[in-house]
């Protein structure tokens, strides 16, 4: 399997969730995809040089149309700077029956897997969607699990977890009491890598915005930690300032 995250913000955030991983399994391949190469990289890790992800579409084109031409194992395992392995002993074997697997989307009745932030995808998959005609491609875990699924079961037998298996694979906005192998989202991660941890990736960050999207859950647990008004009120002002440029 490979691990691997495409960027070009937030590189040190996503260094930070690669090595996490490495430090916690084996792969057979580790890759960054990025328009510049790190000053430093973790000697277990390659650099792909891709095209500037300029916007978040930009990332979803490469993932659907460029990633599989990169992939030389059997499956991958996409990281994002808030998405990386938490409990290695969550993984299982069964995993691998898959093409697809990402966390449980609750806001939907039907074709509920899955979350892309923090995903198993097989090498099968990507080259599919490679040749596939597809009209939308943003965001791009919407087009492989809910736009085009019918027809990647239908006509290229593509196989996409159900529900119970992506619960212990990872969680995002849906969490139940098992343990998890992975998880995603800013807003989960003082409560999974504890809240001085957080906020030591949040320093590094270039590009706050994803961290805003949930603003008052963030803030809250902040505040609720000792010593922690003197960080809301940064994250606070941070956000003031980030809304002010959006105008």
């Amino acid at each position: 399997m490979t691990l691997c995250a495409a960027t070009s913000i937030n590189r040190e955030a996503t260094l930070r969730a690669l090595v996490r991983c490495l430090d916690l399994a084996t792969f057979g391949d580790a890759i960054l995809f990025s328009d510049s190469e790190p000053r430093e990289l973790d000697s277990r890790l390659r650099h792909v040089q891709v095209a500037p992800m300029r916007d978040a579409a930009d990332y979803s084109r490469f993932m659907l149309k460029g990633l599989g031409r990169e992939i030389h194992t059997s499956h991958c395992l996409v990281v994002q700077w808030d998405g990386f392995i938490l409990d290695p002993e969550a993984w299982t074997p069964r995993f691998l029956e898959h093409d697809y697997i990402g966390a449980v989307w609750p806001q939907f009745h039907d074709h509920r897997v899955g979350n892309g932030g923090f995903s198993l995808r097989s090498r099968r998959l990507l080259l599919v969607l490679a040749n596939l005609a597809i009209d939308e491609v943003h965001p791009e875990d919407l087009a492989i699990c809910r736009d085009n699924r019918d027809q990647l079961e239908q006509l290229h037998d593509i196989r996409f977890a159900d529900p119970t298996t992506a619960a212990r694979f990872s969680y995002e906005r849906e969490h139940d009491v098992q343990p998890s192998f992975g998880f995603h989202g800013v807003f989960n991660m003082p409560a999974a890598i504890g809240v001085d941890a957080f906020w030591d990736v949040y320093t590094t960050l270039d590009h706050k915005g994803p961290a805003f999207h949930d603003f008052w859950p963030l803030l809250g647990q902040l505040t609720r930690q000792p010593g922690g008004l003197a960080r809301a009120a940064r994250f606070a002002a941070d956000y003031i300032a980030y809304r002010l440029r959006l105008g």
